[in-house]
């Protein structure tokens, strides 16, 4: 079994200007008119591929918070395979696999994809969103934080 190395209010005692910043970029997407329900399927699965149990545990609460569906919730690591998913979440979907993944590179496909359901503002925007979640799973796979039990959800904050 294993063991948190650190927690995450640790991080923000440690280091609370990185905290911050980690966490205003994750806020700007948002901030922007994105849909919060989109953010949080692409953050969830962002987690899912890193193996962040701290973040996966915390988007799905946050999720739920939203009003995701929760068979949207439960499909997101499958949404390939799931009919329940808009073209627009499959484009987000498929673009968060693609940056998560960098070692597999960002096809044409996948660009031409997600520049056909997102403005090009929107899609920096979602990119940010993107990049942040990679950042906070990095911390939270890391030093193994322990996931956020429900009573929790509000005030985690790994935006």
């Amino acid at each position: 079994m294993s063991h948190a190395r650190k927690e995450y209010i640790d991080f923000e005692k440690l280091a609370p200007d990185v905290f911050a910043a980690v966490r205003a970029l994750g806020q700007f997407a948002a901030k922007a008119g994105l849909d919060k329900q989109l953010l949080e399927l692409v953050k969830l699965r962002a987690s899912q591929i890193n193996g962040c149990a701290f973040c996966v545990q915390y988007h799905i609460l946050q999720g739920e918070s939203l009003g995701v569906p929760t068979d949207k919730l439960n499909l997101v690591v499958v949404w390939r395979e799931a009919p329940q998913f808009s073209a627009r979440e499959r484009a987000a979907l498929a673009w968060t696999e693609a940056l998560t993944t960098l070692p597999n590179g960002v096809s044409d496909e996948i660009y031409a994809e997600v520049s056909a359901q997102f403005s090009e503002q929107e899609l920096t925007y979602l990119t940010s969103a993107i990049a942040s979640i990679n950042v906070w799973n990095r911390f939270g796979a890391a030093y193994r934080w322990t996931p956020p039990p429900r009573r929790q959800q509000a005030d985690a904050a790994a935006s």
